[in-house]
């Protein structure tokens, strides 16, 4: 895949840019080890200042990002901006709190005696240059989410970003840099992702964090096992969106469609498959598909836009397969599921219905803003069909039941579960999945301590 812009919205390619050679890649490599000789050493004070920077000038680079990120990608501008403002918040939230985080955590001191010892703490300590591989869907977040806790933490950064996605790339490079860190914090390099592995081979990059497709973590998984180096990785989802008949139908149908179609539906933790009680199956789907129906899908820069095109053509095409082969095996179209004919990767907002096991769409991350809809005759086939997938990264339920809510809680196989509202991503709440969603969390103090050596410290009597 060429490194290059290309508007999703008409398929015009905006620019293009050679892939770094080796020996920039090796310039790049050597000075992030370097850089963290001593950078490591800085203060949390020196490094929370440096963030605190980097989060002033991306809000005042909101709206020229933001229009980037659009371009580039194509979600509605308006998300993009709001984008940007949740990268800088989350910036200053791990700027005012990394310290505490990473605080020295001293054993109980019966068990110090026990051991021999006069004293003892755990301190936790930066591993080095960490190589993020990251995704085009959420070009700013998904960095941010890594780079602001790494940072904090003492270590380095080397980014290796999506390939339809060079500007922001560069522009994070940029920020970090105005921002005034020292030079080689946070590097981007702009190369394919056969250069991907040559790169976790090295031995002066301790790491890696991944979030994107399951090949892609499992090429990056294998060669980090065999180099035995530390990795996050964050895959596909295909959330549960169960709703139960104690809940408010209208307002779990209305945000249900928000639920689907952020980010142009392009998104891990958005819900993808909606279960919903038998006894208010129907009140719900007539909702939905109204709400699906009357989303304004058009130009992404246009601020009354709700859907954008989808990001790659190879994306549309895939999501395509997906609808044609559920409807070839029966499932019923609510609404959309037609190509549109114009320029760019469109695809209409979409709900699918009388999905079976045996259809594609039941097991694989339908990429796009398309839904499914089942119907569950209780709690146990809701639980059942939820569970029912490969992946296990978040999931909503909407419920006014306490006995329900410590069921789904108990049974629900996912990183997360949402209560009466859709799944969101938070600085202070851990951010990650079990099965084929990956391993390892974002986020939080569980996150930031991921890039860290856990460190024991021992005095003896």
């Amino acid at each position: 895949m060429p490194i290059a812009t290309v508007n999703p919205a008409n398929g015009e390619t905006l620019k293009t840019y050679e892939a770094m050679g080796e020996e920039e890649v090796e310039r790049r490599i050597r000075l992030a080890e370097a850089t963290f000789r001593t950078y490591r050493t800085t203060t949390f004070a020196e490094r929370a200042r440096l963030l605190t920077r980097a989060a002033e000038l991306l809000d005042e680079d909101q709206a020229d990002i933001g229009a980037v990120m659009t371009t580039e990608m194509g979600k509605p501008v308006k998300q993009a901006r709001a984008e940007a403002a949740k990268c800088a918040k989350s910036m200053r939230w791990y700027a005012e709190h990394a310290e505490g985080l990473l605080a020295d955590e001293e054993p109980a001191e019966h068990d110090v005696k026990d051991s021999g010892g006069s004293r003892a703490l755990v301190r936790y300590r930066p591993l080095g240059p960490v190589l993020a591989v990251m995704p085009w869907n959420f070009p700013l977040w998904q960095v941010i989410r890594f780079a602001a806790p790494a940072l904090m933490a003492g270590n380095v950064g080397l980014l290796k970003h999506a390939s339809n996605v060079p500007q922001t790339a560069l522009y994070l490079e940029d920020l970090f840099h105005r921002a005034g860190f020292p030079e080689g914090c946070f590097q981007t390099l702009l190369i394919g992702s056969g250069a991907v592995d040559e790169i976790l081979r090295d031995e002066r990059v301790r790491a890696a964090t991944l979030t994107g497709s399951e090949p892609a973590g499992r090429a990056v998984a294998s060669t980090a096992g065999e180099m035995i180096k530390k990795t996050v990785l964050e895959l596909g989802g295909s959330d549960p969106y169960i709703v139960m008949p104690s809940t408010d139908i209208d307002r779990a149908a209305r945000i249900a469609v928000t639920a689907r179609v952020q980010n142009n539906g392009q998104s891990c933790i958005a819900a993808k498959r909606f279960i919903v009680h038998t006894d208010v199956y129907d009140a719900f789907a007539e909702r939905f598909v109204a709400g699906m129906k009357a989303l304004t899908v058009g130009d992404p820069m246009d601020e009354g836009t709700d859907v954008g095109p989808l990001s790659t053509e190879q994306g549309r095409a895939d999501l395509e397969e997906l609808v044609d082969d559920a409807r070839r095996s029966g499932a019923a179209v609510l609404c959309g599921g037609e190509r549109p004919d114009r320029e760019g990767w469109w695809y209409p907002p979409t709900v699918l219905a009388g999905i079976d096991r045996e259809m594609r769409i039941h097991r694989e991350e339908a990429f796009g803003p398309v839904a499914t809809l089942y119907r569950a005759g209780d709690i146990d086939e809701a639980v059942l069909i939820a569970n029912d997938t490969p992946f296990g990264l978040s999931s909503n339920v909407w419920t006014r039941d306490d006995a329900e809510v410590d069921r789904f809680v108990r049974d629900l196989e996912a990183g997360g579960i949402f209560f009466n509202g859709m799944t969101a991503s938070h600085p202070a709440f851990p951010f990650g999945g079990v099965k084929r969603s990956g391993y390892g969390r974002e986020l939080s103090g569980h996150g930031i301590r991921e890039f860290c050596n856990i460190t024991t410290v021992w005095h003896g009597a």
